[in-house]
């Protein structure tokens, strides 16, 4: 059991080391003050509770951050947790702590679990706390920190909990914040929990093949310190592994098993002046042979969150590719803390300039017209995605997430530029607006007066959540009335698509409980939302679904009258019984032909429906094809049935794929690699050259279902030049 004195011993000496000048005898009474306020709370292991505060104020000590920010984390629970209150701890401790304690204890009562709409609207108070004071969210994230390496005190259900909220929220934002030594460690604990299988084949590859890789990263670490202080360049070199999570996503997203993965080892070489880290690339690439397009130059181009380093993958003697990170000692600090290794604060208040909080404002900006949903998976996305930069035609560097188009760029300049854009430039080439920008692409906007605004299909195709958020403020504005019947077209057709009758929405006795669900004041309000994208009417039908199908049942157990709720059953039951035919079943009939459309190509995992067709049985749709989407024009809707698939041993169906690409030598070739590697029988693989360096290339091949097909587009999107696939619709 952890002991009080070796804690505080510990805390003590990161206080002295980052910060030499603290106040120790004011820092001692917020040990014996939180400690008196915690005397009759004790930790699940049963250790006191005292230990908790001592650990996350010794991680915020090695942050670097300032003596309040220790008192506050010192206090962080007292308010939470025990009698003391704002004003106690004002008095005592001044007006700053007290603030931060309330920040972080609004911060503890936020349920990062609940419902998106709880979800969305605690992650906004995250950021307004951000915005205001960057030390209360530093102090929870050691908070959070500490809670994972005490993790298997808790009930595997709380584990569970906790370590997808770590892996959701805290490790995204540890990244956003700059701070890698922090999110390594939490992604490692939260992957231990929720993948435990995976992590302990890790470790245990890891622990068997140590020590020969340790002698495997000394050879290649003295070798460069030779060769470095044989010129005189001082430095610090050491190798590492790659933390367990690394290696565990590069094994889920290159389909390996980790004794197939070279790329596991990194090297780090730390000097005293950014002319030596180029020095040093040039000696790296002297001693190791370079891997084409691995080099990365993150000094004159920063990461978004501070992040600088010259990267370099390179392959040695044995034939092992390694990368070799390159960086002076104050953009190592900043590479394991991030924002927390530099914060200068403005009379002592934690407020930061704009620019460097300028993500947090957007951010919060596009909460406001957000569905909850969408907004908490784009916040994820503009924290977490590996970032592209680009170029304006004058040279100013644009950061975007990673696979943005020239869209998000237009509207990362201006929302102005983006809803008058016309077309785009990428290197001086007229490009399609849904090419994927590379690092170190010039993108120039073509725009026009007359210009009449963005498209709808541009929701699909921008990949930033500013973009997006953009493109809906500019419907919302403008295009109202068309919004309405827009969105009144969707929803009706969704609540066609599930058996829910039109007439629900006009029931007078339902329609304040059912607009109470949806949250909107009326009807119209909610086909604007969804005609300009605030809202998806799948998600909208799918709100009011129970409370129309429970007002149906409960009319009908009093008798009363219920035609203009009626539905039909929205169960599969009547299916489960039926007689599967090539794999299919479908509704009202035990035996017939079954034919796959070769307008869509079905496979199994696709939402289907099925077409009696004049004498050749039943023809099987996916739901999406084109083909199907009259099925509810009541001149065909009888021949329109309900199908899916049976549980079978697997079979081969055969389906196509087209692949958008830019033309060059070897790409079919390429192509034809992957397919082979895959080990999928190609019946038929056409190639079409067409204007403007363009390629269209069309697969014909079988598969078994839709993950395998999945599986294979993924492979294929990572060749490169090949910008985008899409299924087969012929």
């Amino acid at each position: 059991m952890e002991t009080f004195e070796e804690h505080y011993a510990a805390m003590h000496a990161a206080i002295l080391k980052r910060m030499p000048g603290a106040d120790m005898q004011l820092i001692d009474k917020a040990v014996d003050y939180a400690n008196v306020k915690h005397k009759l709370q004790k930790r699940k292991d049963g250790s006191p509770y005292i230990i908790h505060p001592l650990a996350v104020a010794q991680i915020v000590a090695e942050m670097g951050l300032d003596q309040d920010a220790v008192l506050g984390a010192l206090l962080h629970d007292c308010i939470e947790d025990t009698d003391a209150s704002h004003e106690e701890i004002e008095k005592i401790f001044g007006t700053t702590v007290a603030e931060l304690v309330e920040g972080v204890t609004k911060l503890t009562r936020a349920n990062f679990s609940t419902s998106e709409q709880e979800q969305m609207e605690n992650l906004r108070k995250m950021f307004m706390a951000m915005s205001k004071d960057i030390r209360v969210v530093l102090i929870k994230i050691a908070d959070r920190l500490h809670n994972m390496r005490t993790m298997q005190y808790q009930t595997p259900e709380k584990q569970i909990k906790k370590c997808r909220e770590t892996m959701d929220i805290y490790a995204p934002l540890a990244h956003r914040l700059g701070m890698q030594k922090i999110k390594w460690e939490l992604e490692d604990i939260a992957l231990r929990y929720l993948a435990p299988d995976s992590y302990n084949e890790i470790m245990n590859y890891l622990n068997a093949h140590k020590e020969q890789d340790e002698v495997f990263m000394r050879t290649i670490q003295d070798k460069i310190t030779r060769r470095l202080s044989s010129v005189g360049i001082h430095n610090k070199t050491y190798g590492r592994i790659k933390h367990v999570y690394s290696i565990y996503r590069k094994m889920q997203s290159q389909g390996k098993t980790i004794d197939e993965l070279y790329d596991i080892y990194a090297f780090r070489v730390i000097v005293d002046s950014i002319p030596d880290c180029y020095n040093v690339l040039g000696h790296v690439h002297d001693l190791f042979n370079l891997v084409p397009g691995r080099f990365k130059d993150y000094i004159s181009t920063p990461k978004p969150n501070m992040y600088q380093s010259l990267h370099t993958t390179v392959i040695g003697s044995q034939g092992i590719p390694f990368e070799v990170q390159i960086r002076t000692w104050e953009m190592h600090e900043t590479a394991e803390y991030g924002i927390a290794a530099h914060w200068k604060y403005k009379q002592g208040t934690g407020a930061g300039t704009e620019k460097d909080f300028e993500w947090v404002r957007r951010l919060l900006e596009t909460q406001q017209d957000s569905d909850a949903e969408e907004f908490v998976q784009d916040m994820k996305i503009d924290m977490f995605d590996d970032e592209v930069f680009v170029y304006t035609p004058k040279g100013r560097i644009v950061s975007l997430p990673a696979g943005s188009t020239p869209i998000d760029f237009a509207y990362a300049i201006h929302s102005g530029v983006g809803n008058a854009m016309i077309g785009a430039k990428v290197n001086n080439r007229i490009a399609n607006i849904d090419t994927k920008l590379r690092n170190g692409d010039i993108v120039e906007v073509l725009t026009s007066k007359s210009a009449k605004g963005p498209s709808r299909d541009w929701l699909t195709i921008c990949k930033s959540n500013q973009a997006r958020t953009k493109i809906k403020q500019w419907f919302k504005k403008e295009k109202r009335e068309e919004n309405i019947l827009h969105g009144r077209a969707s929803f009706e057709a969704e609540m066609k698509r599930v058996g829910l009758p039109l007439t629900a929405v006009a029931d007078p006795e339902l329609e304040p409980h059912l607009l109470k669900k949806l949250a909107f004041d009326s009807w119209d309000d909610m086909y604007a939302a969804i005609g300009y994208g605030g809202l998806t009417a799948t998600k909208a039908v799918g709100r009011i679904r129970d409370d129309v199908n429970k007002a149906v049942k409960a009319q009908a157990a009093e008798k009363l009258p219920v035609s203009p709720l009626r539905v039909r059953p929205d169960s599969d039951a009547d299916l489960l019984n039926r007689h599967a035919v090539n794999g299919v079943i479908v509704e009202d009939i035990d035996s017939c032909m079954i034919k796959f459309a070769k307008c869509c190509t079905p496979v199994p995992g696709d939402a289907i429906v099925g077409f009696i067709t004049k004498g050749f049985g039943v023809s099987i749709h996916r739901a999406d094809c084109p083909n199907a989407a009259n099925r509810d024009d009541p001149r065909q809707a009888a021949r329109w049935v309900r199908v899916r698939w049976a549980t079978q041993e697997e079979q081969p169906f055969e389906t196509t794929l087209e692949l958008d690409c830019i033309t060059r030598d070897g790409l079919v070739l390429d192509v034809a690699t992957v397919m082979t590697t895959a080990r999928v029988r190609v019946k038929e693989l056409n190639a079409k050259d067409l204007p403007g360096g363009r390629s269209t290339i069309i697969i014909r091949f079988e598969v078994k279902n839709v993950a395998e097909l999945d599986s294979i587009r993924k492979k294929l999107l990572n060749i490169r030049d090949v910008t985008n696939s899409r299924r087969g619709q012929n």
